[in-house]
């Protein structure tokens, strides 16, 4: 009967103290999003980046995901995390050592000389007996903070493929541009040379040669300026890909030929088990959590059991009573150790524990509300852009028209030169917006594929 009690302490006492992990806080969710997608859209996946079409694009991420430096540092600091996770399990097991010891003892006096050999091999263990949870709260904590790392690891993975694809379309927009740039100069200088032809027959002032020849000088600065844009974000995306910058060769000379994918938003409830930067946070907040649980374990007593075993010359070595020759030998002991006074050092361990627990609370309904925002931000560009893709080839279409008709009226002598250099603003103008337009539907759809997790899938 005695046994049963003692048992059902036991059992009450581990239950009572079991370690529970965090429940995530309800956050009030919106039911739909404030803008639809597209009919028919599919589903983000792990490799929605091929949904732009573009070969050169897809090997580009491959390069980054073997070679870029944050992804490598990422990597490596989830090894730490996992090596700190099993350091932490460690403490709910015995630990067992082997020692082995030799004493040579000699002493002289005038009744003579007497000497003694003592030595032992001994294993030894001792095991903390985790009455209050306090290293299955460690375990959890460090757990928890391995999961923080492999989901940052995510993160870090998805920012690098975004930005991989936003630098390549910046890349191939300013290729555009630059010879929008050039095209530009050329037409500038064919202007000039008529301008001077009707100069030298008195057709023309000296007020529209040096004009014109103002528009040559700022047409050729432009190429430049725009031409060193282009070798900038090429450098940059040879970083990305982890090459040396110079040696990284884009085969494609426009946006032509991308379209941005159609991807379906999905629901905002399903959101939070997408992103990996939300389920980060939630195990931290469970790691702040485990860790409020241990400090508050502390102020309970710590119980160990200690036990060694082997052989022993002497086999006991006492005071009163030594038991001389090898023989086997055996120690068993326990110790319990509870803190009466320490400062309120364990007082102030708990309060930051709690305060711990408090900030990833609010870190996370942070990242929560965060990434509803990035969905509603993306789908709210996306569908924005659509509706001025219409006008942007208008614009364009009636600045060339509008170009033409100047210099054939100027030419004929009937139009004014103010015109002309007007028109040529204009359409300079719309055809550098018509490609920033390009460049911003695409990076949208990265975005709106960034914000949905891009396809990571959670872990558990």
């Amino acid at each position: 009967m005695k046994h049963v009690v003692i048992g059902c302490l036991i059992a009450n006492l581990c239950c009572g103290c079991a370690v529970r992990p965090a429940a995530p806080p309800q956050i009030d969710v919106p039911q739909h999003w404030s803008t639809a997608t597209a009919p028919g859209a599919a589903s983000v996946t792990s490799e929605w980046f091929r949904g732009f079409g573009s070969e050169e694009l897809d090997e580009l991420v491959a390069l980054a995901y073997r070679n870029n430096e944050d992804l490598q540092a990422a990597d490596a600091r989830v090894r730490q995390a996992d090596a700190r996770a099993r350091a932490a399990g460690a403490a709910l097991l015995p630990d067992i050592s082997a020692a082995g010891n030799g004493t040579f003892n000699a002493g002289h006096s005038h009744d003579g000389t007497v000497t003694e050999t003592d030595y032992s091999a001994l294993l030894s263990a001792s095991y903390e007996i985790d009455f209050w949870g306090k290293n299955r709260a460690g375990q959890m904590s460090a757990r928890a903070l391995r999961e923080a790392s492999e989901s940052d690891k995510a993160v870090v993975a998805l920012t690098t493929v975004t930005e991989v694809a936003n630098t390549y379309f910046q890349v191939l927009e300013l290729r555009e541009r630059v010879a929008l740039a050039n095209r530009t100069l050329g037409n500038a200088k064919q202007l000039l040379d008529l301008i001077e032809a009707r100069r030298a027959v008195n057709l023309s002032n000296p007020v529209e040669v040096a004009q014109q020849r103002g528009v040559v000088a700022a047409a050729e600065i432009h190429v430049k300026e725009v031409e060193q844009q282009e070798i900038e974000q090429e450098a940059a995306l040879a970083i990305l890909v982890g090459q040396v910058p110079g040696t990284l060769t884009v085969k494609a000379q426009s946006l032509s030929g991308l379209a941005p994918p159609q991807v379906a938003a999905g629901l905002p409830t399903e959101l939070l088990a997408r992103r990996p930067d939300v389920f980060s946070a939630e195990q931290t907040l469970q790691s702040a959590h485990a860790d409020l649980l241990q400090a508050r374990a502390a102020f309970f007593p710590a119980v160990t059991l200690t036990a060694g075993a082997g052989l022993a010359n002497p086999a006991v070595n006492a005071a009163v009573n030594s038991l001389p020759g090898l023989g086997p030998s055996l120690t068993l002991g326990a110790n319990v150790v509870q803190s009466i006074f320490n400062g309120g050092r364990l007082r102030a361990a708990r309060d930051e524990a709690r305060g711990k627990e408090e900030e990833m609370l609010a870190q996370y309904r942070k990242a929560v509300l965060s990434a509803l925002w990035d969905v509603e931000l993306a789908l709210s560009a996306i569908e924005h852009l659509e509706r001025q893709e219409s006008a942007q080839k208008l614009s364009v279409e009636q600045g060339e028209q509008a170009l033409s008709g100047a210099q054939a009226r100027y030419q004929a002598g009937s139009g004014d030169f103010l015109a002309v250099l007007d028109a040529q603003r204009s359409l300079v103008t719309v055809q550098e917006q018509l490609s920033q337009y390009q460049l911003a539907r695409l990076q949208a759809a990265v975005g709106l594929c960034k914000a949905l997790g891009g396809g990571w899938v959670q872990k558990r």
